[in-house]
């Protein structure tokens, strides 16, 4: 083709530079080189970048009870020995603190660090050992990081990223209008099993239930979806999945065992529902929704934030 591709010599640099003998060889040699990026993008074994997220982790409450829950299933594995595991139990990434070119600053801050322990007394887990079910502390959603998912989003340039969140921005009147101005609860009831059976579980999750049942959590996380269809920024199959809100406590891809053999592998959850499977977990507001980077953790714990808006009742006045 007679060109000479120049890669970046910063991770801080996003670009590449093409030399060659013509126009017409350069323009091929780019054209091939975004046929192989967009090949890479779309396929699955190229994980998400970024995400829209809904706190819930900034309920104090929740996250006490969730703790509670894994303390309970684990027995005597404290809360505090987590640390011991990397944050690719959550993500298969690293952990990068940041505290500069941060997004938007999230409205409302939870040291989560402080929260005690245990805030009750936890449910006896009556069952076999843990570590025969496929259970260990790797499965559980760190509770720093709960959330209920909007949309899942691949940002591989500073470009994207940064319409990523002018376009979060720029639809918050739009999802205010959503909501019909109004301040949004949630209440989180139960266990449900994402597929499979409950004797070769791979994901367990809590229920959303919308209080007043007006469907207004959906028609608002619909406009913010929309949003990013059409700025081009969804994969095509990813515009195609119907939403179905809910909140991840285990989750085996979160599992150390699936990093080394990149398959997941499943738990015995029937202990764990007959225990937990009328749990009621509260109700709670909704603050805000923002653009989170899955790789990447603000100092709360909670996923990096790129962006954010309020939701009703939730706005700063100034």
């Amino acid at each position: 083709m007679g060109v000479k591709i120049i890669m970046p010599t910063s991770k801080d640099d996003d670009f590449i530079s093409i030399e060659g003998i013509s126009i017409d060889s350069v323009n091929s040699a780019s054209e091939r080189i975004q046929d192989i990026i967009d090949e890479s993008v779309n396929s699955r074994n190229v994980d998400y970048s970024h995400f829209i997220s809904i706190p819930l982790a900034i309920h104090p409450e929740l996250v006490k009870k969730l703790i509670n829950f894994e303390h309970s299933i684990l027995g005597n594995v404290s809360y505090k020995d987590r640390s011991t595991y990397t944050d690719s139990n959550e993500v298969e990434g690293t952990t990068d603190t940041k505290g500069k070119n941060a997004g938007v600053a999230v409205e409302h801050k939870v040291n989560l660090t402080e929260i005690p322990l245990v805030s009750y007394k936890p449910k006896a887990f009556q069952s076999a050992a843990s570590s025969d079910l496929g259970i260990d502390k790797s499965i559980f959603t760190r509770p720093k990081t709960f959330h209920l998912t909007v949309l899942m989003l691949k940002l591989w340039n500073k470009e994207r990223i940064k319409t990523a969140t002018e376009v979060l921005q720029s639809i918050s009147s739009k999802v205010m209008e959503a909501l019909d101005n109004r301040p949004l609860s949630i209440r989180l009831k139960g266990l449900e099993l994402m597929k499979g059976s409950l004797a070769k579980a791979r994901v367990l999750y809590a229920p959303v239930e919308e209080i007043g049942s007006e469907g207004r959590l959906l028609r608002a996380c619909q406009v913010i979806i929309d949003a990013y269809v059409e700025a081009g920024l969804v994969l095509e199959r990813d515009a195609k999945h119907k939403l179905k809100l809910h909140a991840t406590v285990m989750n085996t891809r979160y599992s150390q065992r699936t990093t080394w053999k990149r398959t997941a592998y499943s738990f015995d959850a029937r202990g764990i529902f007959e225990q937990y499977g009328s749990e009621d977990w509260g109700q709670y507001l909704i603050h805000e929704a923002h653009l989170s980077q899955i790789f990447s953790f603000d100092e709360n714990g909670y996923y990096h934030c790129c962006a954010s808006i309020p939701f009703p009742g939730n706005v700063q006045v100034e």
